[in-house]
């Protein structure tokens, strides 16, 4: 597994308020800030994912 992937949840979301502080930048280029959206966007839908599959562990660790 590589270093993104063993990534927690929080560091997912620290990582996109980053990315979000340098979009509030009014010194940003376009080019430059349509790349941190791109990865913003990765960062919080990785995050959803690790959340999702969170909320199975827990439905299912809970029928048993």
């Amino acid at each position: 597994m590589s270093n993104k992937e063993q990534q927690s949840f929080e560091e997912k979301i620290i990582k996109a308020k980053e990315l979000l502080e340098k979009l509030s930048n009014p010194q940003i280029t376009l080019s430059d800030s349509i790349e941190v959206y791109k990865n913003g966007v990765k960062e919080l839908e990785e995050a959803q994912k690790l959340l999702d599959e969170a909320k199975l562990i827990f439905s299912v660790e809970n029928k048993n």
